[in-house]
């Protein structure tokens, strides 16, 4: 099982996932908001305010939505590497 350790909102409904082993996931939750529980996270000043349960050892919101942490890492994609993270390699050539 997959443990979330910290959650990053990226716009919309977008959310980074740090998990526990150190993998970094990107989801996009937009069309996995189905339900009655996930109704009011169709807003996105409520889909905003999403927190880490230390308890659950994933992501929660304040109306007792959750998502399953395998669920998670199953449909995200591999975070971007930022370019400050992206090693130069650019050389000087000498001519």
């Amino acid at each position: 099982m997959r443990f979330i350790k910290n959650v990053e909102y990226l716009g919309g409904f977008r959310l980074r996932l740090t998990f526990r082993d150190g993998a970094i996931k990107d989801v996009d939750l937009k069309s996995h908001l189905d339900g009655e529980i996930f109704e009011p996270l169709k807003d996105v000043d409520f889909f905003k305010s999403v927190r880490i349960d230390e308890d659950l050892d994933t992501i929660i919101w304040s109306n007792g939505a959750d998502m399953s942490p395998d669920f998670l890492f199953e449909i995200g994609q591999p975070a971007e590497k930022t370019v400050s993270s992206i090693p130069d390699q650019r050389r000087s050539e000498k001519t």
